[in-house]
Protein backbone atom coordinates (compact mmCIF):
# COMPACT_ATOMS: atom_id res chain seq x y z
CA UNK A 1 0.00 0.00 0.00
CA UNK A 2 2.75 2.27 0.66
CA UNK A 3 4.15 1.63 -2.66
CA UNK A 4 1.06 2.49 -4.18
CA UNK A 5 0.92 5.71 -2.44
CA UNK A 6 4.44 6.72 -3.28
CA UNK A 7 4.17 6.04 -6.58
CA UNK A 8 0.50 8.05 -6.88
CA UNK A 9 2.41 11.17 -4.97
CA UNK A 10 5.29 11.28 -7.15
CA UNK A 11 2.80 10.91 -10.45
CA UNK A 12 0.65 13.50 -8.98
CA UNK A 13 4.41 15.27 -8.84
CA UNK A 14 4.68 14.85 -12.00
CA UNK A 15 1.70 15.78 -13.37
CA UNK A 16 1.99 19.45 -11.21
CA UNK A 17 5.60 20.26 -12.64
CA UNK A 18 4.66 19.36 -16.13
CA UNK A 19 1.74 21.55 -15.78
CA UNK A 20 3.28 24.35 -14.05
CA UNK A 21 5.86 23.95 -17.22
CA UNK A 22 3.14 24.49 -19.84
CA UNK A 23 2.14 27.39 -17.92
CA UNK A 24 5.53 29.14 -17.74
CA UNK A 25 5.86 27.87 -21.74
CA UNK A 26 2.31 29.91 -21.81
CA UNK A 27 3.50 32.87 -20.62
CA UNK A 28 6.20 33.11 -22.42
CA UNK A 29 4.74 32.87 -25.53
CA UNK A 30 2.62 35.61 -24.52
CA UNK A 31 5.45 37.93 -23.67
CA UNK A 32 5.90 39.94 -27.06
CA UNK A 33 9.47 40.95 -27.44
CA UNK A 34 10.56 44.25 -26.22
CA UNK A 35 12.09 46.39 -28.95
CA UNK A 36 13.17 49.78 -28.45
CA UNK A 37 12.36 52.71 -30.90
CA UNK A 38 15.29 52.96 -32.92
CA UNK A 39 14.85 55.56 -35.46
CA UNK A 40 12.23 59.32 -35.25
CA UNK A 41 10.44 60.13 -37.96
CA UNK A 42 12.31 62.64 -40.49
CA UNK A 43 9.50 65.19 -40.66
CA UNK A 44 8.56 67.65 -37.61
CA UNK A 45 6.39 65.61 -35.09
CA UNK A 46 5.28 65.83 -31.74
CA UNK A 47 5.77 63.07 -28.83
CA UNK A 48 1.80 62.36 -27.37
CA UNK A 49 0.20 59.88 -25.22
CA UNK A 50 -2.74 59.15 -23.94
CA UNK A 51 -4.44 56.20 -21.74
CA UNK A 52 -5.52 52.17 -22.72
CA UNK A 53 -7.30 50.14 -20.25
CA UNK A 54 -6.32 52.87 -17.20
CA UNK A 55 -2.57 52.21 -18.70
CA UNK A 56 -0.16 55.21 -20.57
CA UNK A 57 0.50 54.37 -24.63
CA UNK A 58 2.67 56.32 -25.97
CA UNK A 59 3.34 57.81 -29.77
CA UNK A 60 4.38 60.11 -32.56
CA UNK A 61 1.68 62.34 -34.21
CA UNK A 62 3.05 63.60 -37.74
CA UNK A 63 0.42 66.62 -38.68
CA UNK A 64 0.28 68.16 -41.44
CA UNK A 65 0.40 72.17 -41.63
CA UNK A 66 -2.57 74.44 -42.93
CA UNK A 67 -5.33 75.94 -42.22
CA UNK A 68 -8.28 73.45 -41.68
CA UNK A 69 -8.90 69.66 -40.69
CA UNK A 70 -6.57 67.21 -41.83
CA UNK A 71 -7.51 63.75 -42.90
CA UNK A 72 -5.53 61.36 -40.83
CA UNK A 73 -4.30 58.00 -40.82
CA UNK A 74 -3.54 55.62 -38.04
CA UNK A 75 -0.56 53.52 -38.32
CA UNK A 76 -1.02 49.86 -36.04
CA UNK A 77 2.23 48.01 -35.73
CA UNK A 78 2.04 44.10 -35.13
CA UNK A 79 3.15 41.66 -31.83
CA UNK A 80 6.69 42.27 -31.02
CA UNK A 81 7.03 45.46 -32.97
CA UNK A 82 7.06 49.01 -32.23
CA UNK A 83 6.36 52.65 -33.92
CA UNK A 84 9.26 52.80 -35.42
CA UNK A 85 9.89 49.87 -37.25
CA UNK A 86 6.14 51.08 -39.14
CA UNK A 87 7.85 54.62 -40.01
CA UNK A 88 7.86 51.98 -43.46
CA UNK A 89 4.19 52.82 -44.05
CA UNK A 90 3.99 56.80 -41.85
CA UNK A 91 6.97 58.44 -44.01
CA UNK A 92 4.95 57.77 -47.41
CA UNK A 93 1.71 58.28 -46.12
CA UNK A 94 2.55 61.95 -44.42
CA UNK A 95 4.34 63.06 -47.76
CA UNK A 96 0.93 61.75 -49.56
CA UNK A 97 -0.97 64.40 -47.51
CA UNK A 98 -2.23 62.50 -44.46
CA UNK A 99 -1.86 62.95 -40.55
CA UNK A 100 -0.24 60.60 -39.37
CA UNK A 101 -0.56 58.91 -35.64
CA UNK A 102 1.60 56.00 -34.23
CA UNK A 103 2.25 54.57 -31.61
CA UNK A 104 3.03 51.42 -29.29
CA UNK A 105 1.04 49.02 -28.05
CA UNK A 106 1.02 48.43 -24.56
CA UNK A 107 3.63 45.89 -23.68
CA UNK A 108 5.62 47.09 -26.86
CA UNK A 109 8.62 50.12 -27.55
CA UNK A 110 7.51 52.94 -24.63
CA UNK A 111 4.67 52.47 -23.77
CA UNK A 112 3.41 50.55 -20.42
CA UNK A 113 3.61 46.51 -19.70
CA UNK A 114 0.81 44.63 -20.06
CA UNK A 115 0.63 41.22 -18.38
CA UNK A 116 -1.12 39.05 -20.85
CA UNK A 117 -1.26 40.44 -24.30
CA UNK A 118 -3.38 39.52 -26.75
CA UNK A 119 -4.96 40.21 -29.83
CA UNK A 120 -8.12 42.03 -28.29
CA UNK A 121 -5.70 44.18 -26.40
CA UNK A 122 -4.75 45.34 -29.93
CA UNK A 123 -8.23 46.09 -30.24
CA UNK A 124 -8.06 48.07 -27.31
CA UNK A 125 -5.26 50.48 -27.94
CA UNK A 126 -6.37 51.14 -31.42
CA UNK A 127 -9.93 52.53 -30.16
CA UNK A 128 -8.14 54.01 -27.86
CA UNK A 129 -5.99 55.94 -30.43
CA UNK A 130 -8.81 56.73 -32.53
CA UNK A 131 -10.63 58.15 -29.60
CA UNK A 132 -7.78 60.67 -28.89
CA UNK A 133 -7.01 61.04 -32.79
CA UNK A 134 -10.88 62.34 -32.96
CA UNK A 135 -10.12 65.25 -30.54
CA UNK A 136 -7.59 66.95 -31.94
CA UNK A 137 -8.94 70.20 -33.58
CA UNK A 138 -6.39 70.10 -36.73
CA UNK A 139 -8.24 66.25 -37.64
CA UNK A 140 -11.31 65.46 -39.58
CA UNK A 141 -12.81 63.05 -37.64
CA UNK A 142 -14.74 61.85 -40.69
CA UNK A 143 -11.86 61.38 -42.75
CA UNK A 144 -9.41 58.98 -40.67
CA UNK A 145 -8.22 55.89 -42.13
CA UNK A 146 -6.01 53.07 -40.75
CA UNK A 147 -3.38 50.48 -41.28
CA UNK A 148 -2.61 48.02 -39.74
CA UNK A 149 0.30 45.17 -40.00
CA UNK A 150 -0.48 41.94 -38.50
CA UNK A 151 -1.73 41.48 -35.56
CA UNK A 152 -2.27 45.54 -35.59
CA UNK A 153 -4.74 44.88 -38.89
CA UNK A 154 -6.35 41.80 -36.41
CA UNK A 155 -7.35 44.62 -33.52
CA UNK A 156 -8.43 47.00 -36.76
CA UNK A 157 -10.98 44.53 -38.09
CA UNK A 158 -11.90 43.59 -34.03
CA UNK A 159 -12.35 47.43 -33.95
CA UNK A 160 -14.80 47.53 -36.68
CA UNK A 161 -16.76 44.87 -34.83
CA UNK A 162 -17.36 47.26 -32.17
CA UNK A 163 -18.41 50.28 -34.45
CA UNK A 164 -15.25 52.23 -34.27
CA UNK A 165 -15.42 55.32 -36.33
CA UNK A 166 -12.81 54.46 -39.39
CA UNK A 167 -13.72 55.57 -42.58
CA UNK A 168 -11.38 53.15 -44.16
CA UNK A 169 -9.03 50.04 -43.55
CA UNK A 170 -6.08 48.87 -44.94
CA UNK A 171 -4.57 45.82 -43.34
CA UNK A 172 -0.92 44.19 -44.31
CA UNK A 173 0.03 40.56 -43.31
CA UNK A 174 -2.96 39.74 -41.21
CA UNK A 175 -3.61 36.40 -39.14
CA UNK A 176 -7.20 35.92 -38.97
CA UNK A 177 -6.99 32.35 -36.97
CA UNK A 178 -5.73 31.76 -33.81
CA UNK A 179 -3.98 28.88 -34.42
CA UNK A 180 -2.17 30.62 -37.15
CA UNK A 181 -1.04 33.53 -34.36
CA UNK A 182 0.50 30.57 -31.71
CA UNK A 183 1.83 28.32 -34.31
CA UNK A 184 3.76 31.20 -35.85
CA UNK A 185 5.22 32.59 -32.28
CA UNK A 186 5.99 29.02 -31.67
CA UNK A 187 8.02 28.70 -34.41
CA UNK A 188 9.54 32.03 -33.82
CA UNK A 189 10.76 30.55 -30.36
CA UNK A 190 11.53 27.01 -31.40
CA UNK A 191 9.17 25.96 -29.50
CA UNK A 192 7.18 22.17 -31.09
CA UNK A 193 3.62 22.88 -32.13
CA UNK A 194 2.72 19.37 -31.08
CA UNK A 195 1.48 19.19 -28.56
CA UNK A 196 1.87 23.47 -27.49
CA UNK A 197 -0.47 24.34 -30.56
CA UNK A 198 -3.31 22.62 -29.25
CA UNK A 199 -2.93 23.56 -25.24
CA UNK A 200 -1.66 26.87 -24.98
CA UNK A 201 -4.32 28.79 -26.76
CA UNK A 202 -6.69 27.56 -23.94
CA UNK A 203 -4.20 28.26 -20.96
CA UNK A 204 -3.84 31.92 -22.47
CA UNK A 205 -7.48 32.52 -23.12
CA UNK A 206 -7.83 31.46 -18.98
CA UNK A 207 -4.50 34.06 -18.33
CA UNK A 208 -5.92 37.04 -20.44
CA UNK A 209 -9.65 36.14 -18.77
CA UNK A 210 -11.18 35.92 -21.94
CA UNK A 211 -14.93 35.51 -21.84
CA UNK A 212 -16.29 32.99 -24.24
CA UNK A 213 -18.49 34.66 -25.69
CA UNK A 214 -15.73 37.64 -27.00
CA UNK A 215 -13.65 35.07 -28.10
CA UNK A 216 -16.12 33.24 -30.58
CA UNK A 217 -16.73 36.49 -31.73
CA UNK A 218 -12.92 37.44 -32.87
CA UNK A 219 -13.11 36.50 -36.32
CA UNK A 220 -12.02 38.66 -39.02
CA UNK A 221 -13.30 36.43 -41.35
CA UNK A 222 -17.00 36.78 -40.51
CA UNK A 223 -16.50 40.36 -38.94
CA UNK A 224 -15.24 40.99 -43.00
CA UNK A 225 -18.08 39.53 -44.47
CA UNK A 226 -20.79 41.52 -42.33
CA UNK A 227 -19.05 44.61 -43.51
CA UNK A 228 -19.91 44.37 -46.58
CA UNK A 229 -23.45 43.89 -46.22
CA UNK A 230 -23.61 46.13 -42.64
CA UNK A 231 -21.51 49.40 -42.32
CA UNK A 232 -19.63 48.62 -45.46
CA UNK A 233 -16.41 50.45 -44.14
CA UNK A 234 -13.92 49.90 -47.32
CA UNK A 235 -11.17 47.58 -46.88
CA UNK A 236 -8.18 46.48 -48.73
CA UNK A 237 -6.75 43.53 -47.67
CA UNK A 238 -2.95 42.92 -48.56
CA UNK A 239 -0.76 39.44 -47.88
CA UNK A 240 2.63 38.06 -49.35
CA UNK A 241 2.16 35.14 -51.02
CA UNK A 242 6.39 34.52 -50.23
CA UNK A 243 5.34 35.38 -46.17
CA UNK A 244 6.85 32.68 -44.44
CA UNK A 245 5.75 34.02 -40.61
CA UNK A 246 1.80 34.29 -41.15
CA UNK A 247 0.71 32.36 -44.72
CA UNK A 248 -1.36 34.12 -47.27
CA UNK A 249 -3.42 31.55 -46.77
CA UNK A 250 -4.90 33.53 -44.08
CA UNK A 251 -6.39 36.47 -46.51
CA UNK A 252 -7.34 33.09 -49.12
CA UNK A 253 -9.56 32.08 -46.02
CA UNK A 254 -10.88 35.73 -45.97
CA UNK A 255 -11.88 35.61 -49.51
CA UNK A 256 -13.11 31.85 -50.27
CA UNK A 257 -15.97 33.33 -47.45
CA UNK A 258 -16.43 36.88 -49.04
CA UNK A 259 -14.50 37.31 -52.70
CA UNK A 260 -15.13 39.95 -53.62
CA UNK A 261 -13.41 41.69 -51.22
CA UNK A 262 -10.56 44.30 -52.45
CA UNK A 263 -7.44 42.65 -52.11
CA UNK A 264 -3.43 42.35 -53.28
CA UNK A 265 -1.47 39.72 -52.88
CA UNK A 266 2.67 40.73 -53.45
CA UNK A 267 5.36 38.86 -53.51
CA UNK A 268 8.07 40.53 -51.28
CA UNK A 269 9.82 37.51 -49.52
CA UNK A 270 8.93 37.87 -45.56
CA UNK A 271 6.44 39.48 -43.16
CA UNK A 272 6.96 42.90 -43.14
CA UNK A 273 8.11 43.43 -46.30
CA UNK A 274 5.12 44.34 -48.37
CA UNK A 275 5.53 47.72 -49.01
CA UNK A 276 8.96 46.88 -51.14
CA UNK A 277 6.74 45.27 -53.64
CA UNK A 278 5.89 48.18 -56.30
CA UNK A 279 2.52 47.19 -56.70
CA UNK A 280 1.94 48.00 -52.99
CA UNK A 281 2.40 51.70 -52.24
CA UNK A 282 0.40 52.30 -56.24
CA UNK A 283 -2.78 50.46 -54.44
CA UNK A 284 -2.77 51.20 -51.14
CA UNK A 285 -2.24 55.84 -51.63
CA UNK A 286 -5.20 55.49 -54.35
CA UNK A 287 -7.20 53.71 -52.16
CA UNK A 288 -7.22 56.13 -49.45
CA UNK A 289 -7.06 59.07 -51.71
CA UNK A 290 -10.33 57.33 -52.48
CA UNK A 291 -11.86 57.59 -49.51
CA UNK A 292 -9.92 60.53 -47.39
CA UNK A 293 -9.54 62.94 -49.99
CA UNK A 294 -6.35 64.05 -48.96
CA UNK A 295 -5.75 67.88 -49.28
CA UNK A 296 -4.21 68.61 -52.68
CA UNK A 297 -1.47 71.43 -51.25
CA UNK A 298 -0.68 68.98 -48.78
CA UNK A 299 0.29 65.91 -51.15
CA UNK A 300 1.29 64.58 -54.89
CA UNK A 301 -1.55 63.17 -56.09
CA UNK A 302 -2.18 59.39 -55.21
CA UNK A 303 -1.23 56.98 -58.20
CA UNK A 304 -4.34 55.22 -59.63
CA UNK A 305 -3.96 51.68 -59.28
CA UNK A 306 -6.38 48.38 -58.94
CA UNK A 307 -6.69 47.16 -55.48
CA UNK A 308 -7.39 43.75 -56.68
CA UNK A 309 -4.97 41.19 -57.99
Amino acid sequence: MDVIIAGAGAAGCLVGAGAAALYGLTAKAQQPRLLPNTSKPTVPYETVEWTSGGQTVRGWMLPQTGQGKKPAVLVAHGWGSNRSRVLRYALPLHEAGYSVLMYDARGHGESDPYSAPSGLMFKEDLLAALEWLRTRPDIDPDRIGVIGHSLGGFGAVLALDDGAPITTLVTDSMPVRFSTMIGSELRRRKLPSFPLAHIIPYLMVKRSRIPRSVLKRADPARILAENVHGRKVPVLLIHSRRDAYVSSAELEHVLSRTPGLPHLFVDSEGHSVSERDPAFWPAVQSFFAAHLRPDKENGPAASAASPSR
